[in-house]
């Protein structure tokens, strides 16, 4: 009798709080569990993004998923950047309390599930690490680890070869290298740890992520504590990556704590140990998480799709290639001052950015008050959500929106220089990682179009054959058959 009153009196607050949500556009609910089974069974499907994008080509570009409490859903970019830029700056939007728990269940209080004065000095700290500035002395790092998926490439011959996981292997080892200290180009660290197990780091990042999707889109905290496979996974993966991380981190805080050390390390974490003394090793270890997983899949699934755009479209590679050999004519390597000249290559990165958008669904806000959302009443406790899928596919901002057209990201292409590119997200929370993003991007297809002609094994069904853990990637790991350049070969 009580429990019926508890669920009665729960249903009656939430439909009488919400009821200006009434009248927006929804799909089809349960009287009870509202939307939560399609949501639920989207994320065991791993299309949760798809189910996203699919609702908003249905109901339009804002719609409500109701899910316990009810969720704005948007899919209109120029919207989706003022909702996120006006609504954060006068503080009726603060990122969702929901987010915030999932974020922070990675393993403690990280960047993405902060708020406020603790957010400020922690991204304060990072910043200038990841500025295109202070990202212009690692490019020897970036460039070392593209040119190590060349060989193995060249190594590969006529065999097919899963494009996704090398890129994988790519950005881990560029993140691992500069956050850690671990030279790309050795097995072992000045630490003398053991070579990095970059499958093993993945497998326990994706299970984490996994559990990140779950939370943020309803699953209770407490789940976690269940004799399950679920949860044995879960704390599997954490323990495995404390115990990588905090040789790195007990050594940064020793350099911090003992000035008589001597050392030439110049990770990131060791920088970022010695200036901000606000830090611990426990908060350092999910730091160090969160790193990892943010500076791996994010570059290297959408480097993965952008190879698969490229040989679906020869006018496009060639076009790229052209510029790729002038500037290698010109400068004889990429460097510094060579990537100003590769703005087109930059362009096929955006394209894929905006077609694929890989971190779709990973995030989202919350109405701290009443406020208005494209003409929409948002009552108090409202999660803002959206589709990023469906918001880099609008037709009434991009001219055929489902077309690979990177020649919409240069200014001189196009008659509208205010092309929306909202995938590294905006405002204050815009991505820390976002330059490095597409430094290693413009490197590893620069070196790719300059050695290589490739195909894609399984055909054009690569690019529609999606899945998301936490982010977007390609179910079959993209597999290409490369052929090696003849004056290339000649001259290597």
């Amino acid at each position: 009798m009580v429990v019926a009153i508890v669920v009665g009196w729960r249903f009656w607050k939430i439909k009488n709080l919400y009821r200006p949500l009434e009248s927006v556009p929804s799909p089809p609910r349960h009287w009870l569990l509202g939307n939560l089974p399609q949501v639920s069974t989207s994320i065991k499907q791993k299309q949760f993004f798809k189910l996203l994008f699919d609702w908003s080509q249905q109901y339009g570009s804002a719609y409500v998923v109701w899910a316990g409490r009810p969720i704005l859903v948007l899919s209109q970019p120029t919207v989706v950047e003022d909702t996120i830029v006006h609504g954060m700056r006068e503080g009726s939007l603060v990122r969702s309390r929901r987010a915030t728990k999932a974020w922070n269940e990675i393993r403690g209080p990280i960047l993405l599930g902060l708020n406020g004065a603790e957010w400020k000095w922690r991204r304060k700290a990072w910043n200038p690490e990841f500025t295109s500035s202070g990202l212009s002395s690692h490019l020897p790092v970036v460039h070392t680890a593209c040119l190590q998926v060349i060989e193995k490439l060249k190594k590969a011959g006529s065999h097919p070869v899963q494009i996704d996981g090398l890129f994988v292997e790519l950005t881990m080892r560029v993140i691992a290298s500069l956050l850690l200290g671990i030279p790309v180009e050795r097995q072992t660290d000045s630490l003398n740890s053991p070579a990095l197990n970059i499958q093993k780091i993945y497998q326990a990042m994706s299970v984490i992520g996994y559990r990140f999707l779950r939370i943020a889109t309803g699953e209770k905290l407490w789940k976690k504590y269940l004799p399950t496979k679920a949860s044995r996974d879960y704390w599997a993966a954490r323990r495995y990556l404390e115990e990588v991380l905090s040789p790195y981190v007990d050594s940064a805080l020793q350099l911090r704590d003992d000035a008589s050390v001597e050392t030439n390390h110049s990770s990131m974490l060791v920088k970022i140990a010695v200036k901000e003394p606000r830090y611990t090793k426990e908060t350092l270890i999910s730091e160090s998480i969160e790193l990892l997983i943010a500076g791996t899949d994010t570059t290297a699934h959408s480097l993965s799709l952008a190879v698969g755009e490229l040989a679906s479209h020869p006018n496009v590679f060639n076009k790229a290639r052209e510029l790729v050999d002038r500037v290698w004519e010109q400068h004889g390597e990429f460097s510094i001052d060579s990537l100003k000249d590769l703005t087109y290559i930059r362009a096929v990165f955006k394209e894929t950015l905006r077609l694929y958008s890989i971190a779709s669904g990973s995030t989202s806000l919350e109405a701290t008050r009443q406020t208005e959302i494209q003409g929409i009443t948002v009552p108090p406790g409202t999660r803002i959500f959206w589709s990023m899928l469906g918001a880099g596919r609008d037709p009434d901002i991009y001219l055929d929106p489902n077309q690979f057209q990177p020649e919409r990201w240069l200014k001189e292409e196009r008659e509208d220089s205010s092309v929306p590119m909202i995938d590294f997200g905006s405002g204050y929370h815009r991505c820390l990682g976002e330059h490095l993003a597409m430094l290693e991007a413009t490197i590893m297809l620069a070196e790719l179009i300059r050695t290589f002609d490739w195909e894609l094994v399984n055909g054009p069904v690569t690019l529609d054959n999606l899945e998301q853990n936490l982010l977007i990637y390609p179910a079959d790991g993209m597999p290409i058959r490369v052929r090696q350049r003849e004056a290339i070969a000649l001259a290597s």
